[in-house]
């Protein structure tokens, strides 16, 4: 027993932490090679999403086109930000991830989310900056802390890119949107955010950052407010996007 304390004594804290604490998937639990990663089973499950795809919400289109191609949804009813893009669809080891760093507190998962989302986002300029949708202080309360913003402060970390956490505030409170129809998530997120700090983003390109984009309601009532308050362009990036039946790659 003494041999093996003193063993990891000498050891680096990095390697003790491998021994006490292993690196697991974040998609099922099962010990992994190292830090930030999925077990090849929950990578092989991954569905990542890219071209063809919408040059406005990113969804995946049926067939190779125009890059400038937009889906039916947007030509119909063009939603308020200029981009938004997700590397994965929603489901299996990316809700898994996401519910573990929502729920299970496990921020360092940020981290990993981060760098998927930074090779999708392409080349951001210099007056980017990054503002995570905000929660309300109510639900700030309860969990503790807001996963958006720990996703936003790694983006901003990786990408070298301001942080705005309190660009954005949440002035009301909104009920689960779990099961909402899109029209119903957009009468729930109608007058809940306001903009705080409207000169730090006039004239500039905002990022607006959360985990998952199921309809796109609250983007875009963040997209909305944040273009009239003067900013010059809004994208939007999360880790995953719900997709609809049918809109599979």
């Amino acid at each position: 027993m003494a041999t093996s304390a003193l063993r990891l004594a000498t050891l680096p804290l990095r390697a003790v932490i491998d021994v006490v604490l292993p690196p697991r998937c974040p998609g099922c639990g099962e010990m992994v090679d190292g830090d930030d990663r999925f077990c090849a089973a929950c990578f092989g499950q991954l569905q990542g999403l890219g071209p063809p795809q919408c040059a406005c919400c990113g969804v995946t289109l049926p067939h190779d086109g125009d890059a400038a191609a937009r889906c039916g949804a947007c030509l119909a009813d063009p939603p308020a930000f200029d981009r938004a893009r997700a590397p994965f669809a929603y489901g299996g080891p990316t809700r898994q991830l996401v519910l573990a760093l929502k729920h299970g507190r496990r921020l360092h998962l940020a981290r990993m989310m981060a760098r998927a989302m930074l090779r999708v986002a392409g080349d951001l300029p210099d007056d980017a900056v990054i503002v995570p949708v905000p929660s309300h202080r109510w639900r700030l309360w309860q969990r503790g802390f807001n996963q958006a913003a720990s996703i936003a402060r790694q983006l901003s970390r990786q990408s070298g890119r301001p942080l705005l956490v309190d660009a954005l505030e949440r002035v009301k409170p909104t009920p689960s949107t779990k099961g909402l129809t899109r029209k119903a998530r957009l009468q729930n997120v109608a007058g809940a955010f306001r903009v705080a700090r409207p000169e730090a983003i006039k004239g500039r390109l905002v990022v607006v950052v959360d985990d998952v984009m199921t309809t796109g309601a609250t983007v875009a009532a963040c997209a909305r407010r944040l273009r009239a308050s003067g900013a010059r362009q809004v994208e939007v990036l999360t880790y995953a996007r719900a997709l609809r039946e049918g809109q599979g790659a």
